[in-house]
């Protein structure tokens, strides 16, 4: 009875304070771990079981929808090598300020390979709703934007097999240790490729031709599952599995109808995706972060910085002029999505305490915030000097 009351608690007061924030300009992410906060405060305990629960299937939720919706390997081929230099750099440089960060702090060879992680995503959603309302996400810099927002996504996942090793070994690994890592995953990704390729579009031929009502929706989802547990059986996340098997499903046309991807949508975004966002701020702890350390304030600026200046010189070393390079380097700030999966998975395998966990998610809620009114800046600059050299 008292899970049902704290469902239905989550579920209603996360989509209420998701519409304020959107509301007021701001991500709907920001509303459900507002709500966390509010509910770890009065009313649910951070290592409630059936919320964490939960909270794992929408993370795997997430990034199935991630791979589902927004990843197409086509167009990825396609734009891969225009995105090539900017999205390196970008990455690269984040890495570095992430892992630096860390030893600076003396935090372990495993806490500063996190900051590494969680400093290299972008978070599409926002970064493109932005670009929406800004009406550029056609132009030049914002394809590319989106097309290296995909590329950093993948890169940190890439790290995560690493860090679950080194948490559960507790040694950085061997040659032969890292080759393992590196078969198991290139196993998996084969596997995935022949379901993907061979086995499941002949699959959704015969699951389109039956009677019973949502099959089609059903069996995208148990994929979803089964490539999330395959993953777990060969020694990776779930969350892995479920990003690329959503990445080859959306190559699936019969998977990828629009009535299915409502379904899809709607079940998570609708219930579990918003329980994940309300347990990172259930998780959030207000005692234990102090908002002026220098930890704190550096991940904050460190996170930033990295993406500006790392997003900014490679845009110019690919070619694009000054305020296309200035619009790249700020579009590719924002984190929201694949960094809270990494960080919710490192505090269950006990790599951060509270302090740093909250200290990433305070960065997150910053760069959601700061980067629309940064990007539609960096903008307005591009339009001015425009009208000046038409003038």
């Amino acid at each position: 009875m008292e899970m049902l009351l704290y469902l239905l608690v989550i579920i209603f007061l996360a989509k209420v304070l998701a519409e304020l924030s959107e509301r007021i300009g701001l991500s709907g992410i920001l509303g459900g771990i507002a709500t966390g906060i509010i509910l770890g405060i009065y009313l649910i305990e951070p290592d409630n079981e059936i919320i964490s629960f939960f909270a794992e299937l929408g993370a795997i939720f997430l990034l199935f929808i991630v791979g589902y919706m927004e990843v197409n390997i086509g167009e990825i081929r396609s734009t891969s090598v225009k995105a090539l230099i900017p999205t390196a750099f970008q990455i690269l440089t984040a890495f570095i300020f992430g892992f630096f960060l860390g030893m600076i702090f003396n935090l372990t060879y495993l806490q500063s390979l996190l900051l590494a992680a969680v400093f290299i995503p972008t978070g599409i959603g926002v970064t493109t709703k932005a670009l929406i309302d800004l009406n550029y996400l056609s132009t030049r810099p914002g394809s590319l934007i989106v097309s290296s927002s995909i590329f950093g996504d993948i890169a940190a996942l890439l790290i995560v097999p690493v860090i679950v090793t080194l948490a559960i070994t507790g040694d950085i690994p061997t040659g032969n240790q890292f080759i393992g890592i590196l078969a198991q995953f290139m196993l998996f990704i084969i596997i995935i490729s022949i379901l993907g390729s061979k086995v499941f579009p002949l699959l959704f031929k015969y699951v389109q031709r039956m009677h019973t009502r949502e099959s089609v929706f059903a069996f995208v989802i148990t994929a979803a599952l089964f490539s999330a547990y395959l993953a777990e059986i060969l020694g990776m996340h779930g969350i892995i599995g479920a990003f690329i098997a959503g990445a080859f499903l959306s190559n699936v046309p019969l998977a990828k109808s629009k009535s299915v991807q409502n379904s899809v949508k709607s079940i998570g975004y609708g219930i579990f995706i918003p329980i994940f966002f309300v347990y990172i701020g259930i998780s959030f702890n207000f005692d234990a972060m102090d908002v002026t350390s220098p930890l704190t304030l550096l991940i904050i600026v460190f996170a930033l910085a990295a993406k500006l200046i790392g997003g900014f010189l490679g845009s110019k070393v690919a070619g694009l002029d000054t305020y296309d390079s200035f619009i790249f380097a700020t579009g590719v700030m924002p984190r929201a999505g694949v960094e809270l999966v990494i960080i919710s998975i490192a505090k269950d395998l006990n790599i951060i305490g509270d302090e740093i966990f909250s200290a990433i998610v305070l960065m997150i809620a910053v760069s959601v915030i700061v980067t629309p009114v940064a990007l539609k800046y960096a903008i307005k600059l591009q339009k001015d000097q425009e009208s000046e050299s038409n003038g």
